[in-house]
């Protein structure tokens, strides 16, 4: 099974800022990419990462490059926990 074809916990990067932004999907990773894709392309305002690339003018580059997959996870409450726990890790940690 390819990894995209799961659900879970994600990581976004800008490819021109390494920006990063964490977000979670019960449906396959690959089908959120293309939901933040579409949301930059029809300047939708729903994915925080589309509206960045709008606002900086910057790139949106493809999903092996741009999509890490962190946690795959069943569909269920834990998917929110997780989630939290992967943006703490970012943006306290560091990580």
């Amino acid at each position: 099974m390819d990894k995209y074809d799961a659900n879970g916990v994600y990581r976004l990067e800008c490819p021109t800022c390494n920006k990063k932004y964490i977000g979670q999907t019960r449906r396959p990773f690959r089908t959120r990419f293309w939901e933040h894709y579409n949301d930059l392309k029809y300047a939708n305002n729903r994915s925080k990462f589309a509206q960045h690339i709008i606002e900086e003018g910057h790139n949106f580059g493809p999903m092996n490059e741009i999509m890490e997959v962190i946690h795959v996870k069943k569909k269920g409450k834990m998917l929110d926990t997780s989630e939290k726990f992967y943006i703490y890790k970012e943006t306290k940690l560091g990580s």
